[in-house]
């Protein structure tokens, strides 16, 4: 990934004087080793009419890998391969971004004891990123830079010049200019504007981010118009450091607009309430979502596939309404411990007679699945490699056939929300996939045209207007010319 820095200049102010800002002669070419590959600093021309500084970072997708630790989406080969295949090495990002900020420290904090006055004045400047991906296109590219003094030119780069049909790519070729503007400043807003466009970052975001985010910030950040994007993308739309960062800009704002400190009128930010109620967990939301669907159907007779430690089978037997609950599972670690949470052993025998826990696995058929009004799978599906997956599909929809299935899932869409959840990973380190909603809808709905089923889908969780609830439900239920002719038949 590439970008440079031009300036122009005078006999009397020489542009050479940008070697002197930026602490890097212009006469060397100058190599920095990173935690992701090299970076390197030269000088494509350098006189008193024109200088031009050069960032060139040399990726090692490799050891990006290694220090990031992230699986990807899913354990495919193919999401495997794009760890190492993809766009890192030649798009600005905000590995740019760090190495912008490593080579050029004292730059960035406007530092210059050979030329102290050019640091505090304005200089003619140009900067160029030939591949910047700008999620959100030239039109918010424009919306970041033009307020804060820049001439931007965003040209969109077509997905294949030789095939103008397929439209444009993400990525745009961005120029910048302005003559307002220090070169610390310009620096700042490279710093927080990049990975803001790529919208992700390639580290964990942790809470002195906050404090990376007002420095960088300082003087332009609090008065932006679009204050609330930057600042939620730059965290990695983490909310309670979105919601931290956007209060303290809110003291800053307060404070320029009272000439006065802002530890001065730090109180104008009330505390949280230590009796605040705390939000439902998902896995409780999940299950009362399940159970409300359950009763909606009017099943007795219900199967928890994939049951794990029994918390459904355990809500399940406390409404007398449920004349006979089965879990399944493959793993027998995980029945035992259902087993210990039910209480088995010392249940009643009236209450005995309603439960059931054998071991089975779901890729094969099982004569003592049938005939049940209700099965649940609960994050059971994204578990199995997708390879499997038609065999589960037989064994429930088209050898079990209960009357209603209900099937949940993660919605990947929705991971970007997780506050504790690095970007690119899935939520379970034993998850093969994740599927967004538009798969899972596609998988749902022609797996119910291909056993005879109709198929609604029910939100789990806050239903997000961006990205969707945290877990997607689908409904299965039997239509009644299958079912009334299965009867038929048995009859």
């Amino acid at each position: 990934m590439f970008l440079t820095i031009s300036t122009t200049g005078t006999p009397e102010r020489p542009a050479t004087d940008l070697g002197y800002l930026l602490h890097k002669h212009p006469e060397k070419s100058q190599a920095f080793s990173t935690s992701y590959g090299k970076a390197h600093v030269l000088y494509p021309e350098a006189d008193a009419e024109r200088c031009t500084a050069a960032l060139l970072l040399e990726v090692d997708a490799v050891a990006l890998v290694r220090r990031g630790k992230g699986k990807g989406r899913g354990g495919a080969p193919d999401a495997a391969l794009a760890q190492y295949v993809n766009d890192r090495p030649y798009a600005a990002s905000s590995l740019l971004a760090v190495a912008l900020s490593a080579v050029f420290s004292s730059a960035l904090r406007g530092v210059c004891n050979a030329r102290p006055e050019r640091a505090a004045q304005p200089l003619p400047l140009r900067i160029e990123v030939p591949a910047l991906p700008a999620r959100g296109g030239p039109e918010l590219v424009r919306r970041l830079f033009e307020p804060l003094g820049w001439a931007v030119t965003a040209e969109p780069v077509p997905l294949d010049t030789e095939f103008p049909q397929w439209g444009d790519s993400r990525y745009v070729r961005l120029v910048l200019e302005s003559d307002a503007l220090t070169l610390a400043e310009a620096l700042r807003h490279l710093y927080v504007l990049l990975p803001v466009l790529d919208d992700a970052k390639h580290y964990w975001v942790s809470s002195d981010e906050v404090d990376k985010l007002l420095r960088a910030g300082e003087g332009w950040l609090p008065r932006h118009p679009e204050q609330k994007v930057i600042t939620s993308r730059y965290l990695s739309r983490r909310w309670s450091l979105t919601r931290q960062a956007m209060e303290r800009l809110e003291l800053v704002r307060l404070a320029e607009a009272d000439d006065s400190e802002v530890e001065d009128i730090d109180n104008a930010v009330e505390e949280e309430s230590e009796g605040e109620e705390k939000p439902t967990p998902l896995a409780v939301q999940r299950r009362d979502a399940i159970m409300a669907a359950l009763k909606a159907s009017g099943a007795a007779r219900v199967l928890d596939l994939g049951c794990g430690q029994g918390q459904l089978v355990q809500a399940l037997l406390k409404d007398p309404a449920y004349t006979e609950i089965v879990g399944v599972d493959v793993s027998m670690r995980a029945l035992t411990i259902a087993g210990r949470r039910l209480k088995l052993d010392r249940m009643g025998e009236r209450q005995a007679s309603r439960v059931k826990l054998f071991q089975s696995s779901l890729a094969y058929t099982d004569s003592r699945l049938k005939g049940y009004d209700a099965a649940v799978l609960s994050e059971v599906i994204e578990h199995l490699d997708l390879p499997r997956l038609p065999a589960l599909e037989y064994a429930v929809f088209g050898s079990a056939r209960p009357r209603t299935v209900l099937v949940t899932t993660p919605n990947v869409e929705y991971n970007v929300r997780w506050e504790s959840l690095p970007a690119g990973h899935v939520r379970h380190g034993d998850h093969r996939f994740e599927w967004t909603r538009e798969e899972f809808r596609a998988w749902a709905e022609a797996v119910a045209e291909r056993h005879g089923y109709g198929v609604e889908f029910v939100p789990v969780g806050p239903d997000d207007p961006e990205v969707g609830p945290p877990t997607q439900m689908a409904v299965f239920s039997m239509q009644s010319s299958v079912n009334d002719e299965k009867e038929a038949k048995a009859a």
